[in-house]
């Protein structure tokens, strides 16, 4: 399973939605450095707060997008949009999943009723 990378960049006043903008535009950049995904999260209890999230097999593709062209370009232009230092963590991802809605009810199975509606072996709830 690949590594995570997050770069925790931070807004300035009133620059939150243009600089999410930009984060967007340029995370796709790492897809050519061996990223195998990205994602760029905004915080909605701090509008500022924006998550660059991107999946990485080692430390060297990292390196390699981070100090590469793109990158150094990035934040040279964009200095002053976003606050320093930028903060980053390299995280082991230990599990993930997500739900297959395309076959009901996310686990590949069809959707069942509720217990007491439509299923016999379920013990009728008696009313309050």
């Amino acid at each position: 399973m690949a590594d995570l990378m997050v770069v925790k960049w931070y807004a300035t006043v009133l620059r939150q939605n243009m600089f999410a903008e930009r984060v967007a535009e340029i995370a796709p950049v790492a897809l050519h450095y061996g990223a195998t995904q990205y994602r760029v999260h905004v915080d909605n209890d701090d509008r500022y707060k924006i998550n660059q999230l991107t999946w990485m097999p080692d430390h060297k593709n990292w390196y390699a997008y981070w100090e590469g062209p793109e990158m150094i370009e990035f934040r040279a232009r964009w200095l002053g949009k976003y606050q320093v230092p930028i903060t980053y963590a390299w995280t082991t991802e230990i599990a993930s999943g997500e739900a297959n809605l395309r076959n009901g009810n996310g686990n590949g199975g069809s959707i069942s009723s509720p217990p007491g509606e439509g299923d016999p072996h379920s013990a009728p709830v008696a009313p309050a």
